[in-house]
C-alpha cells in the first residue's frame, strides 16, 4: 500500500467545490470518495525532485456542505487512519447566506518544546474543534506567513541535514535546497496528529513571509546582491520558491485558475514525459525570483458579501538602483484593481502589518530615507546596516507604496469606487504580538482597521518584548517622527491609533462577518489544551 507522506490538506473551497492536496510515497492515483453523498473524484500524481503530489478537485457539492470523506491511493483507503481518535475529516464548502468566520495567524515554530515556544495555537484550535458545534468552526484558516522557518532550525531538522550533507557545508545551520524544504513541511504539518487532522478538515489558505525563505528576504537591493553573490544561494532560493509553489501556492488557487496556470501544466507534462519535473520547477522558481513581475503570488476570492485579497509583500517587491516599492508596478495595478466597493467587507491580508505602532512606523520611514542617502553616503551605508539588523522593512519602509495603498483604501472607504463596504480590514502577522489599530480619517464611510495576530507559536522574550511594549505607547512615536521629518519624510497620509493590545502570547484570531457586522476575537492556548479568550473587539455593528 502506498502511504501518504503528507496530507490530506483541505485547501481552496468555494460554494460547490473543494480541493484536496496530498504528497504520496510513489506515483499513483489518488481518489477522494464518499459514495453515499455522490463524491468520487481522482487525480494522478505528478513528480518533482523525486517527490509525488496530487490535487483532487471535487465539484457539485452543495453550499454549506459538511461531507465526510476518505482518501484512496490506488484503490486502498489511506485516510482517515483507523483509531486516530479524531472525528472524520469533512469537505466543508462555503454558504454565501451563512456569514463567514476566518481564523488567522502567523509565525509558527514546529517542532519544539513548550519551554522554547509555548503551546501551539493550531494544536489548541484542533483540540477546541474536536467537540465544538459546527456553528463555532471557522469557515477558513488563513496562515499569513512563516509557516516554516528555513533559517532557524529545530534539532530534528539539524539531524535530517546531518544525514545528507557534510558538517560545515554552506549554508551553515539553514535549509539548503528543495529536499531540505520538503522535510521542513513534514515537521510542520505531519508529526502533530492534531494539526494533521485540522488541516484535513478546515479549508486553508496561505501566503509566505521572510522565514519561509530566509530572514529579511528582499529587504533591499543590497540584500539581494549579497545573497546572489553566495555560491549556495541559487539552490536555496529555487528550493524555497519551488517548494512554496507546490506545498502552499497550488492550494490557494481556484480549480479554474489551476486549469489555466502554465506552470502547473508544464510540471504535469514534464512529469508524464520524463518522470520528474524538478528541472522545470527550478527554472520557474529562479525566474520568479529574478523577474518577479512575471509571477503573481497574490490572489483574491469573493465569498458572499466578502472579498479577501491576499497580497504578496515579499517576492513581488520592486528593488532597483533607482526605485523601491513594496510591490512592483504590475502587482500594485492588480491590487488597485481589486480594491473596489460594492462588498459588505473588504479584507486585505498581508504578512507584514500595514499599520504599525507609530514609533516603529516613523523609525522605518526615517531609516528608508537615511539608507536612501538623505543624510549622505556614509549615513546611507549605516542606514542599510540598521535596516537589516533591526528588520526595518515593513510597509512604512516603502513610503511611496504606503501612500499609494492609503489612497486606494480611503477612496474605497469614501464610496468613490462603488458603495462603501461596512469594514475594510488589514489582516497581518509577522511582528510576534497582536493588536487592533483603527484609522481616524474624516469623510470615510467604512470602518478601517489593522488586525494583527502573531505568533501562532514563537513568542517574543525578554528585552524584545519590553522594547515593543514601549514602542506601542503613544509617547514613543514623537522622537522618531522628528527624525523622519528631519529626513524630509512627509507626514503619513492617514491617521490611526492602537485601541486594543498589544498581547504577546501565542494566539489565533477569528474574524466573524455577518451581513454588515464584523467583530474579531483573539484566543491563546492554555495549559492542558484548548483556547481561552485573550481579547475581543467590535469593528462594525
Amino acid at each position: 500500500m502506498t502511504a501518504l507522506l503528507l496530507g490530506p490538506h483541505l485547501r481552496h473551497v468555494s460554494e460547490r467545490t473543494a480541493t484536496i492536496w496530498v504528497e504520496t510515497e510513489r506515483p499513483c492515483e489518488v481518489r477522494v470518495v464518499n459514495r453515499e453523498h455522490g463524491v468520487d473524484a481522482g487525480a494522478p500524481t505528478f513528480t518533482a525532485h523525486g517527490h509525488h503530489y496530487a490535487l483532487v478537485e471535487i465539484d457539485g457539492l452543495a453550499p454549506g456542505a459538511r461531507v465526510p470523506y476518505e482518501v484512496l491511493v490506488d484503490g486502498e483507503t489511506v485516510w482517515p487512519e483507523e483509531g486516530d481518535g479524531y472525528p472524520p475529516p469533512r469537505l466543508r464548502t462555503l454558504d454565501p447566506d451563512g456569514g463567514l468566520r476566518i481564523s488567522f495567524g502567523s509565525c509558527r515554530r514546529s517542532p519544539g518544546t513548550v519551554e522554547e515556544f509555548g503551546h501551539d495555537a493550531l494544536t489548541a484550535l484542533a483540540q477546541r474543534l474536536r467537540g465544538a458545534d459546527d456553528a463555532d468552526w471557522p469557515d477558513l484558516l488563513l496562515m499569513v506567513g512563516d509557516q516554516v522557518y528555513a533559517d532557524e532550525l529545530s534539532d530534528e531538522m539539524r539531524e535530517f541535514i546531518r544525514g545528507r550533507r557534510a558538517p560545515g557545508d554552506p549554508p551553515d545551520d539553514e535549509a539548503a535546497d528543495f529536499e531540505d524544504y520538503t522535510h521542513l513541511y513534514k515537521l510542520a504539518w505531519h508529526d502533530d496528529p492534531a494539526v494533521r487532522w485540522l488541516l484535513s478538515t478546515v479549508p486553508t489558505f496561505t501566503i509566505f513571509d521572510d522565514h519561509d525563505i530566509r530572514d529579511d528576504w528582499n529587504t533591499s537591493l543590497a540584500w539581494r546582491e549579497e545573497m546572489w553573490s553566495q555560491p549556495w544561494w541559487k539552490a536555496r532560493i529555487t528550493g524555497g520558491i519551488g517548494s512554496y509553489w507546490i506545498y502552499q501556492h497550488l492550494g490557494n488557487m481556484s480549480p479554474g485558475d489551476r486549469a489555466s496556470d502554465p506552470v502547473f501544466k508544464a510540471l504535469r507534462t514534464a512529469s508524464d514525459e520524463s518522470g520528474d519535473a524538478g528541472a522545470v520547477l527550478d527554472e520557474f522558481a529562479e525566474k520568479a525570483d529574478k523577474e518577479p513581475a512575471g509571477t503573481r503570488w497574490s490572489y483574491a476570492h469573493d465569498w458572499g458579501g466578502t472579498r479577501l485579497i491576499v497580497v504578496d509583500s515579499r517576492c513581488s517587491r520592486l528593488l532597483t538602483a533607482d526605485r523601491r516599492g513594496m510591490l512592483d508596478d504590475e502587482e500594485f495595478q492588480w491590487l488597485d484593481d481589486q480594491c473596489q466597493g460594492g462588498m459588505d467587507h473588504l479584507l486585505i491580508a498581508s504578512s507584514l502589518p500595514y499599520l504599525l505602532p507609530k514609533a516603529i512606523h516613523h523609525a522605518e520611514s526615517w531609516n528608508e530615507a537615511m539608507a536612501g542617502g538623505a543624510w549622505g553616503k556614509a549615513a546611507g551605508r549605516l542606514g542599510e546596516k540598521i535596516r537589516q539588523a533591526a528588520d526595518l522593512e515593513h510597509w512604512a519602509a516603502f513610503e511611496k507604496s504606503f501612500r499609494a495603498v492609503a489612497a486606494d483604501v480611503v477612496s474605497v472607504a469614501r464610496g468613490e469606487r462603488g458603495p462603501a463596504p461596512a469594514s475594510i480590514s488589514f489582516l497581518s502577522g509577522d511582528i510576534h504580538y497582536s493588536y487592533l489599530a483603527r484609522v481616524i480619517e474624516p469623510g470615510v464611510q467604512s470602518k478601517v482597521t489593522q488586525i494583527v495576530c502573531s505568533p501562532l507559536r514563537n513568542p517574543l522574550i525578554g528585552k524584545f518584548r519590553m522594547a515593543n511594549r514601549i514602542a506601542c505607547s503613544r509617547a514613543a512615536g514623537a522622537p522618531f517622527r522628528a527624525l523622519a521629518k528631519l529626513s524630509k519624510v512627509p507626514a503619513p497620509p492617514i491617521r490611526w491609533r492602537m485601541t486594543d493590545g498589544p498581547w504577546f502570547d501565542n494566539a489565533i484570531a477569528t474574524v466573524h462577518l455577518s451581513g454588515r457586522e464584523c467583530d474579531v476575537r483573539w484566543d491563546t492556548p492554555r495549559d492542558g489544551g484548548g483556547l481561552t479568550e485573550m481579547g475581543r473587539a467590535k469593528i462594525t455593528g
